[in-house]
C-alpha cells in the first residue's frame, strides 16, 4: 500500500511539474500587444518618474515591461506582461533583497474595490507601505501566486498588469521630492535604496 502511494505521489509532482511548461501556443496574438502606458491611475493624472541606474538591471530579463510614474503622494511601479511569467516577482522579494525588513500589513481595496495585498518595508529608519494586485481587463488578483497559476491554466486572453503602489509612512516626503535620507531620494530607486 505504501509503495501504491509513493509512486501516485511521484506521478502527480511529476504532472504538476510538467504543467507550467505545457503551455502550447495558444494564446491570441492580439491580446498580447503592449496597449501603451496610461495617463491616470485611480482617477488620478500619473507623471512618469526618471529611470534609475537599478532599473536597466531590474527589467534586463524581465519579459514585459517596467516603468515608475508619481500621482503626487506615492509611487506607482507599473509592469506589463504579455501572458503567464514565474519572472514577475512579488514586490516582497525584491524590497527584501534591497534589505528592508518585511513585515506583513492588512490586505485593502484599490479603488474599484479590488483586493490588494500589502505589506511594510523598514531600512534605515525609512518605511513604506507597498500594496500591489495584478490584473486584466475582467479580473483582479491581490498576489503573484493566485495570478500566475489563473492565469496559467485558464488559457484566457493574455496581456496583464501589475501595480505596486509605494507609500511613505513616516514624514511629508512626497514620491518625487528629492533630498531625503532613506529611499525617496531617488524616486525610480526605492526599491534598491
Amino acid at each position: 500500500m505504501k509503495a501504491r502511494q509513493t509512486l501516485l505521489f511521484a506521478v502527480l509532482a511529476a504532472v504538476a511539474a510538467i504543467v507550467p511548461l505545457a503551455d502550447g501556443g495558444t494564446r491570441p496574438a492580439a491580446a498580447s500587444a503592449f496597449p501603451g502606458w496610461p495617463t491616470h491611475y485611480e482617477k488620478r493624472a500619473i507623471a512618469a518618474l526618471p529611470p534609475a541606474p537599478e532599473d536597466a538591471w531590474l527589467s534586463r530579463q524581465f519579459p514585459g515591461r517596467v516603468a515608475r510614474f508619481s500621482d503626487g503622494e506615492r509611487q506607482i511601479v507599473l509592469r506589463w506582461v504579455a501572458g503567464p511569467t514565474r519572472l514577475l516577482h512579488p514586490a516582497a522579494q525584491c524590497f527584501r533583497g534591497a534589505g528592508h525588513a518585511i513585515d506583513p500589513a492588512p490586505m485593502r481595496r484599490a479603488a474599484g474595490g479590488a483586493a490588494m495585498s500589502c505589506f511594510r518595508a523598514t531600512r534605515d529608519g525609512g518605511s513604506f507601505l507597498i500594496c500591489e494586485r495584478i490584473f486584466d481587463g475582467q479580473r483582479s488578483w491581490p498576489d503573484v501566486s493566485a495570478w500566475y497559476w489563473h492565469a496559467l491554466l485558464s488559457r484566457a486572453p493574455a496581456g496583464y498588469w501589475a501595480v505596486v503602489e509605494v507609500e511613505r509612512e513616516r514624514g511629508a516626503i512626497k514620491a518625487d521630492q528629492p533630498g531625503t535620507a532613506s529611499g525617496m531620494d531617488r524616486p525610480g530607486s526605492v526599491f534598491l535604496r
